[in-house]
């Protein structure tokens, strides 16, 4: 079974995100990807891991078992479009539960500066 969660390692923002701050997804109906990920995430600070946002997000809602869903690999939250478009870092704590942090917050710099985690970047959204 594969999975997208991460231990003790913090997201930055993709370096073409175009956020300057962090940015609520815009409303729409249906909900994106992107608004679900946000809804979960913003007021449970470390209360879900990655796995269990993106199966909410893409396997609970299609009707797919969560052992169907990881038994191919899926996209992490380097690919997100919190960390790509709407400027927000992602940390996974050592149990990997995550939070997620706007770029222009103090939180964001301590966890971007912190040598004991993990670093990683967004993808980029454009090929340049």
């Amino acid at each position: 079974m594969h999975s997208t969660n991460y231990f003790d390692t913090f997201i930055e923002v993709a370096q073409d995100c175009p956020a300057e701050i962090g940015q609520e997804p815009p409303v729409k109906d249906p909900k994106t990807v992107a608004q679900i990920t946000y809804e979960m995430l913003i007021d449970n600070d470390y209360k879900y891991t990655s796995d269990d946002v993106l199966y909410n997000v893409g396997g609970k809602r299609k009707g797919i078992s969560r052992k169907d869903f990881f038994s191919k690999g899926q996209a992490c939250f380097r690919a997100s479009p919190l960390t790509k478009r709407y400027g927000w870092g992602v940390h996974s704590d050592s149990e990997g539960k995550i939070a997620i942090y706007p770029v222009e917050s103090k939180e964001y710099k301590k966890l971007a500066g912190d040598e004991n985690l993990t670093h990683l970047r967004a993808m980029r959204s454009n090929s340049v």
